[in-house]
């Protein structure tokens, strides 16, 4: 039972960093209505962001955090004005390719720049320690990774709910031409929005540097797990994705223990090909925009 119970709790944990980069990602696709294939790369822009102001400069990777959310912030709106915005009457078809092809630059800049080294941020201070609560064991970094998730959850749902603004978000995803037609500049929202989801790459970079290396490809190793907690939540739904980031969380501690390591992939994947057949817009996907 103690295994058991510590399986659970690194589960919930591990849920908690994949929600910060599932809940950036079902931002962008439930208000703009674009898959966003370069949001691992964007994810890999912001660690090495974090990496540089760490090693160059000394600052904690959680105060450089909230440089890189700047930076992916204003990376996010450039995007979506200077690549997204002309194609948003277009074929979907060529908007995933625009983004792919951003993913692309992205990725091979990246290896022309610092090549495919491996560079890990080595800490020893409150982030690296393990606290004993009876049985189980907590890294005090995933234990504040998972509040910081709670709390950009909690604070998304307020800003959308109750400020001008995330009304006039929620109003541009429910229904674009509506929303123009109230008065809104749907396009300022799109690019308010883009950048919005990609800031939560920069707040996820800080908070997972201590924990993970920064390489070219670590955005890849990230994203196929955050597209199956996405679509696994329900496409455009915030809380369906912080359910399925616990959900599958929970399944890749579960099934890397009671299965096989190599195997837990598969098990998230059969999970996830199963809710769609029994419900196709997910767990809580309604068919419209942002909660």
């Amino acid at each position: 039972m103690d295994i058991f119970l510590q399986l659970v709790v690194n589960g919930l944990l591990l849920g908690g960093t994949l929600a910060i980069i599932s809940i950036g990602l079902t931002l962008i696709f439930g208000i703009v209505r674009v898959v966003n294939f370069a949001h691992g790369e964007f994810l890999m822009v912001g660690m090495y962001a974090v990496y540089l102001m760490y090693a160059k400069l000394g600052l904690h990777p959680y105060v450089a955090a909230f440089v890189a959310v700047v930076i992916l912030f204003a990376g996010g709106a450039l995007m979506q004005r200077f690549v997204i915005q002309p194609l948003l009457n277009a074929d979907p078809h060529i908007q995933i390719f625009a983004t792919v092809g951003v993913s692309t630059a992205l990725l091979n800049l990246a290896l022309l720049t610092f090549g495919a080294d491996v560079y890990p941020v080595r800490l020893s201070d409150f982030t690296t320690k393990t606290m004993r609560l009876g049985p189980i064991s907590v890294v005090s970094g995933q234990l504040i990774t998972f509040c910081v998730s709670l709390a950009l959850m909690a604070g998304l749902h307020w800003f959308l709910q109750h400020t001008f603004l995330g009304r006039a978000v929620r109003a541009t995803a429910q229904h674009r031409y509506a929303a123009q037609l109230m008065g809104v500049n749907v396009e300022k929202i799109y690019v308010f929005a883009f950048g919005l989801g990609c800031a939560c790459l920069g707040l996820a970079s800080g908070l997972l540097l201590p924990q993970y290396p920064v390489f070219p490809t670590v955005g890849t190793f990230f994203v196929l797990t955050t597209f199956v907690i996405v679509v696994l939540g329900g496409l455009g739904s915030l809380s369906g994705a912080f359910l399925g980031s616990l959900i599958i969380g929970l399944v890749d501690s579960l099934s890397g223990y009671y299965i096989a390591p190599d195997l837990k992939e598969v098990v998230y994947f059969l999970i996830f090909i199963g809710i769609l057949i029994l419900r196709p817009t997910g767990l809580l996907g309604l068919g419209r925009g942002s909660e």
